[in-house]
């Protein structure tokens, strides 16, 4: 077995899987999952391509007998914006301590400390790796699997999202939700032939502006509630027959999107429709779970830091993945920084792509 190149410098892992363009919308991430499948073979995994459609598939890898230690992460990242980049978004240039391009720290940069340490290690215990699809349109990819029943057992599941090399616990769930109120479009200059869909929407529009969920967190912190969009009209001498507000709520463990979805139904009219855009359980693990904490441990001793924080805001796979691995501790430790995804000259610093490598190979080597 002979060990590909590129597993032995995480910098230019990450600099080559910055490459792939696989910006989501479309996606078009089979050349870089196809890549990494190849890079796990070298090292003795046994992957399984799962089709989605044209360009796009996820990966499940595994060495070792199933269970153990899983990494979860995403190929696909969000669009440039319409910013002017100063670097090449997919050229991966290195300045210093940064590693500049589109993915690299959400998440790629995540991927490669983990596929590194995953080249360095022995251990005899199982190994998985899950790299999906469309995880930023609403964890697409992880959801295909878990409905098609393609996914394995795990002990653990390391997620390698951006958090600077803190692990956390848990992030919020997201629960994304479209209020309809319907009307009768008529000229302008005749409103009172039509019904004005604006004027139907406003109670309920006010009501919302003063929700906010009461459910509070002790390290998760509070659930919100956003008022998303607004969208009525064709123009502006017509009565607008149709008017869409989006709300964006975020939740804490201790609160159902059921009852959070009941919540905002109080505050509708009796005509005022709500359809479900996105719904993503929050994930959380009591951080005095055995595996969590000795991670953690391990995690605190490579990087000499203290963790400042219990949870993420942003959502990830795991809020799929983890009920359909039949529900294990998780972990989200990454290398990119927190302030970086999405954002124009994304980067990804080379101390912490480093200390990832250092933090993942350790954690491999403690899982057995």
């Amino acid at each position: 077995m002979t060990q590909h190149p590129d597993l032995s410098d995480v910098a230019a892992l990450t600099r080559k899987l910055v490459g792939f363009d696989t910006i989501n919308p479309p996606g078009r991430e089979a050349d870089a999952m196809r890549y990494c499948a190849g890079l796990l073979e070298s090292i003795g995994f046994a992957c399984r391509m799962v089709p989605h459609g044209p360009e796009r598939c996820s990966l499940i890898a595994q060495r070792g007998p199933e269970g153990g230690l899983a990494f979860s992460g995403h190929l696909d990242t969000v669009p440039l914006g319409r910013a002017p980049w100063t670097r090449p978004p997919h050229g991966g240039e290195i300045e210093g301590d940064r590693l500049y391009g589109r993915g690299s720290s959400d998440m790629k940069g995540g991927i490669a400390a983990f596929l590194v340490a995953a080249a360095r290690s022995t251990s005899a215990t199982g190994t998985g790796v899950i790299l999906t699809v469309g995880e930023e349109t609403g964890c697409d990819g992880a959801r295909w699997l878990a409905e098609a029943g393609e996914l394995p057992k795990v002990d653990a599941l390391v997620v390698g999202e951006s958090t600077d090399n803190q692990p956390l616990a848990g992030h919020k769930g997201a629960l994304w939700l479209k209020l309809i109120a319907e009307g009768r479009t008529a000229h302008g200059a005749t409103p009172e032939l039509g019904i004005n869909a604006i004027a139907a929407l406003s109670p309920t529009l006010a009501r919302l502006c003063a929700y906010q969920p009461e459910t509070l967190h002790p390290q998760m912190g509070r659930a919100t509630c956003n008022l998303g969009t607004l969208h009525a009209g064709i123009n502006i001498n017509s009565v607008p027959d149709l008017c869409e507000l989006t709300v964006d709520l975020r939740s804490v463990e201790g609160v159902s999107h059921a009852e959070l979805t009941a919540a905002v139904a109080s505050c509708c009219d009796a005509d005022v429709r709500i359809e479900t855009l996105l719904d993503l359980p929050a994930v959380w693990t009591d951080p005095s779970d055995p595996w969590f904490a000795r991670a953690a441990e391990t995690a605190r001793a490579v990087t000499g830091r203290e963790v400042s924080l219990a949870c993420a805001t942003y959502f990830t796979d795991a809020s799929t993945l983890k009920p359909a691995l039949g529900a294990p501790p998780v972990m989200i430790l990454g290398p990119g920084s927190m302030d970086q995804p999405h954002g124009t000259d994304e980067y990804v610093r080379l101390s912490r792509l480093a200390e990832a490598v250092e933090i993942y190979a350790a954690l491999i080597a403690s899982a057995g």
